[in-house]
């Protein structure tokens, strides 16, 4: 059981930058790859980033690519997601999630455990 918490959300300016946090309860942190997947209004919950259980491997959205960073301590049972040159298109809802395999993936179903999410507004 892995129980995972957002933080670090909240209202920024087009062009400026937020750094999300997502802590992990248990010790099983490092066997879980970890994703970020966000939800607009209106829309349905897409794909953000994804990380390795070893943060060796990493994979982005075409549209938060060379804008965000995704980044894990394991040492801390934490997940991290920089986020810059932020735009209105990137406010959503933001989640850290927990897939139990390797690489993870880019696919919701995939993944075992969600936090409650984290608003991020990007105003214009």
């Amino acid at each position: 059981q892995v129980q995972l918490v957002e933080s670090g959300g909240g209202l920024v300016q087009t062009g400026g930058s937020l750094r999300l946090s997502c802590a992990a309860s248990g010790r099983t942190f490092s066997s879980y790859a970890m994703g970020w997947f966000r939800r607009a209004p209106g829309r349905e919950r897409e794909f953000v980033a994804r990380i390795s259980r070893t943060g060796s491997s990493t994979y982005y959205a075409d549209s938060v690519k060379g804008r965000f960073t995704i980044s894990r301590d394991n040492a801390k049972n934490a997940v991290y997601l920089q986020m810059n040159s932020l735009k209105p298109e990137d406010t959503a809802v933001y989640y850290c999630a927990a897939d139990s395999r390797a690489l993870g993936s880019r696919s919701a179903r995939e993944y075992d455990y969600w936090g409650p999410g984290t608003q991020v507004t990007v105003s214009s």
